[in-house]
């Protein structure tokens, strides 16, 4: 019976998102008080669950989500991006040319978040298109496929990090090991699976087309990259000090404050500020300008995380989540591969990446407790679901669609297509790394 008033809660979240073209925030809302109320928690209880789940979730993501889209921000206002897509051009010409177009999509891919980047670099796959009279599709798949991954894999993206929240995972090792997964699984979605997309007829609209700022006005590689990379230097190099720093030594208080993730995305913008910003002449009134601008870009993705974490509260107070998770051990399926399917099927029924990982999180939560599985890999196999092949219900198939001005039977041939790979390949990945750590 629990498990049936579960999957209720889940198809009542479904309708309204797909049936009823509810906001997935009031989606979330409305959700889980059905769910508090099905489950048999108290209707008193049932808000002080709500506001508790989306507390605490908020609690742990609100720094590193809008910290991180202001950085993202600024990394794509100053030029910063254009300057690395252009470096990575020059460095593999155009005989490598999707190989070129994957680590662009890698690199900025990190501190941007995907419709951002989707947005911006898009554009200029169009200029390299028809500056080497490539094929659309041929040369924007490698970028998309790196966007795709870096959505789904690593913090600070809002799902990965919202998982790392929620598994109490650490986010750096999390980063550490989506890097190991992302750049295969890229090459793989990417510039493996690119020529196969040669003869498929896209006439891009001009309206989509580039407008670079004039060389002069783009800031240094050098900057360029260590900015926008800077997030990466910072979790990694905090984690292994962290990691090599025991408990009762009298630095560890002061190691834990530098490697909280909220700490280093804000050491990381002040940089930014300075480096794309006040030390290229940029006022600072413009430079906080972009940076409400970028607030507004995350605002409904951090109602949706809030929502999400309303849904695992109440899994958690009516105690579902531990009957759910003493239920899931008796089934003869390795725990990541059942985190992935899930979130799989729940990915096909939303559209919504973010949306699929955070409920799937609610649900598989307390396997991270009662069952031997790495939530740093669980975090990613979760991400790997929730890229499993996008179809009508998502955005960014339709996007896809409109900017390379393709049919609907060709995006189902190359983007569903790209999105199942990265899926597959992702889980595949995770596995390969559950041997090792």
């Amino acid at each position: 019976m629990t498990f049936l008033l579960v999957l209720l809660s889940i198809a009542i979240l479904v309708l309204l998102i797909v049936w009823a073209k509810l906001n997935p925030f009031l989606s979330f809302l409305i959700a889980s008080i059905a769910a508090g109320l099905m489950l048999g928690l108290p209707a008193d209880q049932v808000a002080k669950s709500v506001q508790k789940g989306m507390g605490g979730l908020l609690g742990d993501l609100v720094i590193v989500i809008v910290t991180g889209a202001m950085l993202g921000k600024l990394v794509a206002e100053s030029g910063a991006a254009q300057r690395i897509a252009g470096f990575l051009m020059k460095i593999f010409g155009e005989k490598y040319i999707t190989w070129a177009m994957a680590f662009t999509g890698l690199i900025v891919g990190i501190p941007l978040f995907y419709n951002v980047g989707f947005v911006l670099l898009v554009p200029l796959a169009f200029t390299v298109s028809y500056q080497f009279r490539l094929p659309a599709v041929y040369v924007g798949m490698p970028l998309l496929a790196a966007l795709s991954v870096t959505h789904g894999f690593l913090p600070p993206h809002p799902s990965p990090a919202a998982l790392v929240a929620q598994f109490d995972a650490n986010m750096g090792l999390t980063l550490f090991y989506g890097f190991l997964i992302a750049i295969p699984t890229i090459i793989i979605a990417g510039p493996v699976f690119a020529p196969f997309l040669k003869n498929i007829k896209s006439t891009p609209l001009k309206t989509f087309q580039a407008e670079p700022k004039p060389e002069h006005e783009l800031p240094g590689i050098g900057n360029s990259l260590f900015t926008a990379l800077l997030p990466v230097f910072l979790l990694v190099g905090t984690t292994v000090l962290s990691l090599n720093t025991a408990q009762d030594d009298a630095l560890g208080p002061i190691v834990g404050f530098i490697s909280d993730p909220g700490v280093v995305m804000l050491v990381s913008l002040l940089f930014a500020t300075f480096s794309l910003g006040i030390g290229r002449n940029t006022k600072m009134t413009q430079i906080m300008d972009t940076y409400t601008e970028a607030t507004k870009d995350v605002s409904m993705i951090l109602l949706i995380v809030a929502g999400a974490g309303a849904l695992k509260q109440i899994f958690t107070d009516s105690g579902v989540s531990q009957t759910i998770a003493e239920s899931l051990k008796t089934w003869d399926m390795h725990p990541l591969v059942l985190a992935w399917l899930i979130t799989s099927v729940i990915r096909v029924c939303v559209g919504s990446a973010t949306v699929a990982g955070l409920t799937t999180a609610g649900i598989i939560a307390p396997l991270v407790t009662t069952m031997n599985v790495d939530p740093n890999l669980l975090v990613l196999s979760i991400g790997a679901g929730s890229l499993m092949f996008s179809h009508f219900n998502d955005g960014g198939f339709w996007m896809f669609k409109e900017f390379f001005n393709v049919s609907i039977k060709d995006t189902l041939k190359s983007w569903s297509l790209m999105e199942t790979i990265v899926a597959v390949f992702g889980l595949i990945g995770v596995l390969i790394l559950d041997l090792f750590v």
